[in-house]
């Protein structure tokens, strides 16, 4: 099963230098973002990647060209301009890294990758949270469920978007003046953005869509959408300070994403 990673949005507002970067490749840990998530994924064994990029994605592009490098011990015989490669370390990914374009929906960055997809269900999640989902759970809960898309909820950790859920876990209307009031926070739950589609979605996809505002509303409609709750650690890394509350946590080796 392939993991589709939106990577193609604003510029990082987590490096406080002048140079911007994608967001998924801002540091924690002395990694990008989109590492760890990759890790998390290939502790469950999905290791086939497929990054939709926008902003600046050659940089990702280059990050993982020379992953290898970036990971090892290198010596640089800067006459002969030899590389020699020492403890060489990497990791058993596959990665397909597409330019989806600066402005795109997140349903149009999809839209352009079915090309790569086969004809297995697959993943997409946002590259720009952190999470300990239990992968192998969401998929077998997504195969009994039998619906074109699963979508992970989670409580609310901030000023998120609350989701009307029924009482089986079906997101029943996705229209803003409908979102349960603030005050019910304890019983709502949000969008977690990582999500579960079978080949079908397509037929949903028209290639404008916005996967939140406009698929979701559609398949909900025709009752092929449903939720898995995930309580347990999830975080949108929006900010620097969001970023270093995680460095805190990674510092001291009680990451809840590090499950490697």
């Amino acid at each position: 099963m392939k993991v589709v990673i939106l990577a193609g949005g604003k510029p990082s507002t987590l490096t406080e230098g002048k140079e911007s970067i994608p967001k998924p490749m801002a540091e924690l840990g002395g990694k990008p973002l989109i590492w760890h998530l990759m890790k998390m994924y290939a502790y469950y064994g999905l290791q086939d990647f497929i990054i939709c990029g926008g902003y600046k994605v050659n940089l990702i592009k280059e990050y993982f060209q020379n992953f290898y490098i970036f990971q090892s011990d290198i010596t640089v015989d800067l006459q002969s301009n030899i590389v020699q490669i020492h403890k060489k370390r990497t990791e058993n990914w596959k990665v397909t890294i597409v330019d989806t374009g600066l402005f795109a929906s997140t349903g149009q960055r999809v839209s352009m990758i079915q090309d790569y997809l086969g004809d297995e269900d697959f993943i997409v999640t946002y590259g720009d949270c952190l999470y300990n989902i239990d992968m192998q759970s969401l998929l077998s809960y997504h195969r009994y469920n039998n619906k074109i898309a699963t979508l992970v909820v989670t409580k609310p950790t901030g000023r998120n978007a609350l989701l009307p859920l029924d009482e089986k876990g079906i997101l029943r209307d996705t229209k803003e003046e409908n979102l349960l009031p603030s005050g019910l926070k304890d019983y709502a739950w949000i969008n977690a953005y990582t999500m579960v589609f079978k080949k079908q979605v397509f037929e949903y996809l028209d290639g404008n869509y916005d996967l939140e505002k406009q698929l979701f509303v559609e398949l909900s409609k025709d009752n092929e959408m449903t939720t898995y709750r995930h309580h347990g650690f999830w975080r949108a890394i929006e900010t620097i300070r969001d970023r270093d509350k995680l460095e805190e946590l990674w510092d001291k080796n009680e990451a809840p994403w590090k499950m490697w």
